[in-house]
Formats: C-alpha cells, sequence, structure tokens
C-alpha cells in the first residue's frame, strides 16, 4: 500500500487543470480548513458520493491499563467520525485505480 499525501494530489491536479501549483495547493488547504472550522462548530458536512464527517460524542469510560492491570478514568470526549459514500464504497470495492 503506498501513502498518496497532500503535495502528491496536488501534483495530480496541477498536471490535469493546468492550474499552477500554488493555486491548487491554497485551495486544498482552504477546502481542508473549511472541513476542519465546520466540525469544530458541530456542524455535520455532507460530500455527495464520498462520504459524511461529523461529530460525535463518546463517552466517559474506565478503562485498564494492560502492563500494569491499573485501572484508569478515560474523560469523554469528541470524535470525528467519517461515514463512507455510496460511490466511494463501490469504487475502494470493485475496482483498482487507473489514475496516477
Amino acid at each position: 500500500m503506498q501513502t498518496t499525501t497532500k503535495r502528491d494530489l496536488c501534483e495530480k491536479i496541477v498536471r490535469k487543470t493546468d492550474n499552477s501549483q500554488l493555486l491548487v495547493k491554497e485551495t486544498i488547504q482552504m477546502f481542508l480548513d473549511k472541513i476542519v472550522q465546520e466540525l469544530a462548530q458541530g456542524n455535520r458536512i455532507e460530500l455527495r458520493d464520498f462520504g459524511v464527517f461529523e461529530v460525535k460524542q463518546r463517552a466517559a469510560r474506565k478503562a485498564r491499563n494492560p502492563r500494569t492491570g491499573e485501572e484508569a478514568f478515560v474523560p469523554a470526549k469528541k470524535v470525528v467520525v467519517f461515514k463512507v459514500g455510496k460511490l466511494m464504497k463501490e469504487k475502494v470495492n470493485n475496482t483498482e485505480s487507473t489514475d496516477k
């Protein structure tokens, strides 16, 4: 499995669109910043066929240190969850990506 970075995505978009690398990089960063901002405000983000991002509350719980067996308290916290969209699920499960 190969890791694709934000820079890799930028370069691929630059080649397809003939936009400047700076413009593409700034656009991607603005998009990601806006997602974080919306989630921080408690909003749900739905991107059709891609998926849904939302913030959920995890309850406080007791945990156990596996090395010592000592009990520890884990406080309640908010976590971001992602539910995969239909099109992405189909593409990931049925075909290999040919876009390089």
